[in-house]
């Protein structure tokens, strides 16, 4: 089984960090996001990974190589402009013809891969989605009313929960039929299509979550989390 990993993001909500860098390269502890990634993928038994790659790809290149020296095969899937998450899962095609793993390349999992993909398996799906139980509290007081502006409650300042999408997926190949060539399109998209043509799309869920490193905040609040485990060792 292989697993493609989208790493050709712009990057530009971390900029200035992402200037030089792609955003899968910048540093967590002592090394790249990415290459925890790769380790994840590799300490569940996916030995086998398709980079898509497109700005600064060169320091991804020269970084990774062929993937040995990290214990996996590594090959690339070139794109020359942005094509969303989906766009460029388009451009590993080439690369995949059995069921397969589709990761975001800027976040770190923490959660059973080996399982996701046993579930995939045991329920036939077309599509399993990771999903992690995200827990918030709202900043207001939330008042419920009648029709006519009666007021019922008082609730001030609920938790609210709610499955959200941690970017991790066990495909089938016939989904990159449904993404159109060398055009962006989102991974939304492309799901909502496969269930609108009635594919099983099934959800994997884990409390055991992620760390989205998207933007500024996110990536400070990660590198300070992963050091100080680094000092628990």
């Amino acid at each position: 089984m292989k697993a493609v990993i989208l790493a050709g993001g712009l990057g530009t909500r971390l900029q200035p960090y992402t200037t030089f860098l792609p955003k899968p390269m910048l540093p967590l502890g002592e090394k790249p996001i990415l290459e925890h990634l790769v380790d994840w993928t590799r300490k569940n038994g996916v030995k086998s990974v398709v980079l898509c790659v497109s700005y600064l790809r060169k320091t991804i290149e020269d970084y990774f190589e062929d993937g040995k020296r990290f214990g996996v095969n590594i090959e690339y899937a070139i794109s020359d402009k942005p094509l969303a998450t989906a766009g460029q899962l388009k451009t590993a095609e080439e690369f995949i013809d059995d069921t397969f793993v589709c990761i975001y390349g800027d976040s770190i999992f923490n959660f059973s891969l080996r399982n996701m993909i046993k579930q995939h398996q045991k329920k036939k799906s077309f599509v399993t989605m990771s999903l992690n139980e995200y827990k918030t509290n709202l900043p207001y007081g939330v008042i419920e009313t009648t029709k006519n502006g009666k007021v019922l409650s008082w609730n001030e300042k609920p938790e609210i929960k709610a499955n959200v999408n941690m970017g991790c997926y066990v495909m089938e190949p016939e989904i990159l039929k449904f993404i159109p060539k060398n055009k962006p399109f989102g991974m939304d998209d492309v799901i909502k299509k496969a269930m609108d043509r009635k594919k099983s799309v099934n959800s994997f869920l884990t409390k055991n979550g992620f760390t989205d490193i998207g933007n500024k905040t996110s990536y400070k609040k990660a590198y300070q989390e992963y050091i100080q485990k680094l000092g628990k060792i």
